[in-house]
C-alpha cells in the first residue's frame, strides 16, 4: 500500500504539491545528517514540479548547497541531447538554482560502452537516496525498468546498462536496490493513458515482471484525476 496517496484535478496542481512535499522532505534530510541526496526522473510529467522548485516566487529554495543530486536512469545520448534526461533537469532546473557542480552527478549516456557507465554510476551512487522522484509508464515501467527486463532481478549492481523497448533502446537505469533502500519514494503520475498502469502498480497482484512500478508501491504516490480513473472509491485521499 502506497504511503500516501493523493490525486488533484490537473498536473499543474500536483505539481505545486510535488514541489511542496519535496522542499519539506530536503529541509528534514538536512536538519537531521547536513545533506540531502536527490534522485531525479526524466519525462514531461515532472518538468513542471523541477521549473516550480527554480521558481523563488513558487517557495523557499532548497538547500541547494547541501543537496545532491542524482538520476533514476539515462538515455545513451550526450547530455545535450534533447532525449537526455540530464539535459531535462539542467534547462528546467539546475541552472536555474545555485547548486553547485560538484553537487550533480550525472549518468554518463554518452558513453560509449553503457555497461562501463553504469559500472561507474554504480560506484557514484550513496548507500541511500533521500529522496527518489520516479514515474511510471503506460506499460508499468518506472526509471528505465521495464516489463521482462533481467535488470528487475539484479540483486548486485545498483546501476545497470538495459535495452527498453522504446527508443532511444539503450539505456542506464538503477536497480531495483536503489528503489528498495531510498528513505523516500515519490512517485509522479498524470494523463489517463497511464490510469491502468497506475491501478496495476497500487492494487494489482504483486508481479514486478508485469509491472514493475509495483518497486515504488510504498511510495508518496501524486496523481491528477485522470491517471487515478482506475482506482477504487475510497483508496485515495486529497
Amino acid at each position: 500500500m502506497a504511503e500516501r496517496l493523493v490525486v488533484r484535478e490537473s498536473l499543474e496542481e500536483l505539481s505545486f504539491l510535488a514541489a511542496d512535499w519535496i522542499r519539506e522532505v530536503a529541509e528534514a534530510a538536512v536538519r537531521l545528517r547536513g545533506v540531502f541526496a536527490l534522485g531525479l526522473s526524466g519525462g514531461f510529467t515532472p518538468v513542471r514540479t523541477y521549473q516550480l522548485l527554480a521558481d523563488p516566487k513558487a517557495g523557499p529554495p532548497l538547500p541547494w548547497a547541501a543537496t545532491q543530486v542524482y538520476w533514476c536512469d539515462e538515455r545513451c545520448v550526450p547530455p545535450d541531447h534533447p532525449e537526455s534526461n540530464y539535459g531535462l533537469a539542467f534547462k528546467h532546473l539546475l541552472s536555474r538554482v545555485a547548486i553547485p557542480l560538484a553537487n550533480v552527478h550525472r549518468i554518463r549516456g554518452e558513453d560509449a560502452e553503457p555497461a562501463r557507465a553504469a559500472t561507474q554510476y554504480d560506484r557514484l551512487l550513496p548507500p541511500r537516496l533521500d529522496l527518489l522522484v520516479l514515474g511510471i509508464g503506460e506499460d508499468g515501467h518506472t526509471a528505465s525498468l521495464f516489463p521482462g527486463s533481467p535488470a528487475l532481478h539484479d540483486h548486485v549492481h545498483r546501476a545497470a546498462a538495459v535495452v527498453a523497448p522504446k527508443p532511444p533502446p539503450r539505456r542506464i537505469t538503477i536497480t531495483p536496490l536503489v528503489i528498495e533502500a531510498a528513505e523516500r519514494l515519490l512517485v509522479l503520475a498524470a494523463g489517463e493513458g497511464k490510469a491502468a498502469a497506475v491501478a496495476r502498480a497500487l492494487s494489482g497482484p504483486e508481479d514486478l515482471d508485469a509491472c514493475p512500478a509495483q518497486l515504488a508501491r510504498r511510495g508518496f504516490w501524486l496523481l491528477d484525476r485522470a491517471a487515478a480513473a482506475n482506482l477504487e472509491e475510497g483508496m485515495h485521499g486529497r
